[in-house]
């Protein structure tokens, strides 16, 4: 399998080639700044920017704060940045892929046969001396037509009966899942049996991923042994979707997203809570 991530110096040169991949700015972050705003102060030549909050993501509601995209309107706007059925894609956000792998899992799940993601992203192409550009390409004419269901879900039941029988992870930082903290969702804690994996150990200092042994030592140690009794979930299922990139590195593709994540189950009464 093709490495999900692609660092600098290969997208570079990948970019001066006859072919050259397309290219999505996904920088996001909870709270702002807005993502429109950072690319349009400079960007990758030739990247078009795709909304996390709007175009990555139904509108918040009683499936959570990120759901799913319609697939009509996920289309929609992954061909008006150029997506086609036969061109790499790669996607980027500000350094460490904490949205860019939103990205990478949806296009996955949609059929898209070749994305990946910039490791390091924005950051790292800055710092190896390449050049940015306030320049906003025009619409892309894509061809792609997305596909549904070609990486596994699983729903709130899904969730908590794998929490029981498999391995559940959960992928928010370590206060959250203890409880100690909750600073955006109605409950604090965590879904009954699930496991800490905080999504931030799976990089280095700088924004980049681990050495996938390090990533396989990891997973271990969490006792990821089966992917199709595995799931994970985050606040809301965009920083899970770093998570299934870091698990697909160490060889463990194919691992169900909970999308809902704690967003959902958290504004559900009927759904118990645990913190320790």
């Amino acid at each position: 399998m093709t490495s999900p991530l692609i660092g600098v110096a290969e997208l570079a040169a990948a970019l001066d080639s006859d072919r050259p991949p397309v290219l999505l700015d996904i920088r996001w972050a909870l709270g702002g700044p807005p993502g429109a705003e950072e690319y349009a102060a400079g960007h990758l030549p030739g990247a078009h920017y795709v909304d996390l909050d709007h175009e990555l993501a139904d509108p918040p509601g009683p499936a959570g704060r990120h759901p799913l995209p319609d697939p009509d309107r996920l289309g929609a706007a992954l061909r008006r940045a150029g997506v086609t059925a036969d061109r790499p894609v790669v996607a980027y956000d500000a350094g460490p892929a904490l949205s860019a792998a939103r990205a990478w899992w949806l296009l996955r799940w949609a059929g898209h046969p070749d994305v990946r993601v910039l490791d390091g992203g924005l950051a790292a192409w800055r710092a190896a001396g390449h050049a940015l550009t306030t320049d906003t390409p025009a619409p892309g004419a894509g061809d792609f037509k997305v596909d549904p269901g070609h990486l596994p879900t699983v729903d709130a039941g899904g969730a908590a009966e794998l929490a029981r029988t498999g391995l559940l992870l959960d992928a928010r930082a370590g206060e959250r899942y203890r409880g100690e903290t909750e600073p955006i969702d109605p409950r604090a804690g965590h879904i009954p049996g699930a496991a800490s994996a905080p999504t931030a150990e799976n990089l280095t200092a700088d924004g980049h991923f681990l050495p996938v042994p390090a990533l396989a030592a990891r997973f271990t140690a969490l006792g990821v042994t089966d992917p199709a009794r595995t799931a994970v979930y985050c606040g809301s299922g965009v920083t899970a979707a770093h998570q299934l990139l870091a698990l697909a590195l160490a060889g463990h593709d194919g691992i169900a997203l909970y999308p809902g994540s704690w967003s959902e189950w958290s504004a559900n009464p009927a759904n118990p809570v645990e913190t320790s």
